[in-house]
């Protein structure tokens, strides 16, 4: 299964685009050159998170997670809790979310 997120052109260099996903929101952003898309939820109590250069920050609480890696930086959760990234492929100009069994 797979499924278009957004055009690669759209993605900037700097921040990042929320795109609709089944419902859901994703983060998609460039990280050394490469589209990356997160799912738009902190791992603490399900908060939106903001784009904050290098870390994606939860509003409601602080809680910072890298962008590079996803792992939980400072603020409240498990000390272990890494975002969930989608697996993606980029075809003809389009970042799919692709889903293998």
């Amino acid at each position: 299964m797979k499924a278009a997120l957004c055009k690669v052109e759209e993605i900037p260099a700097e921040g990042s685009l929320m795109v609709s996903f089944f419902g859901r929101e994703v983060l998609v952003y460039q990280m050394d050159g490469r589209p990356r898309a997160v799912a738009n939820t902190c791992l603490h109590i399900g908060g939106p998170l903001e784009d904050k250069g290098d870390c994606l920050v939860c509003p409601w609480h602080g809680a910072r997670y890298a962008k590079a890696d996803g792992y939980k930086q400072e603020g409240p959760g498990r000390a272990d809790a890494r975002l969930m990234f989608l697996p993606t492929r980029v075809e003809d100009g389009i970042l799919f979310y692709v889903w293998q069994e």
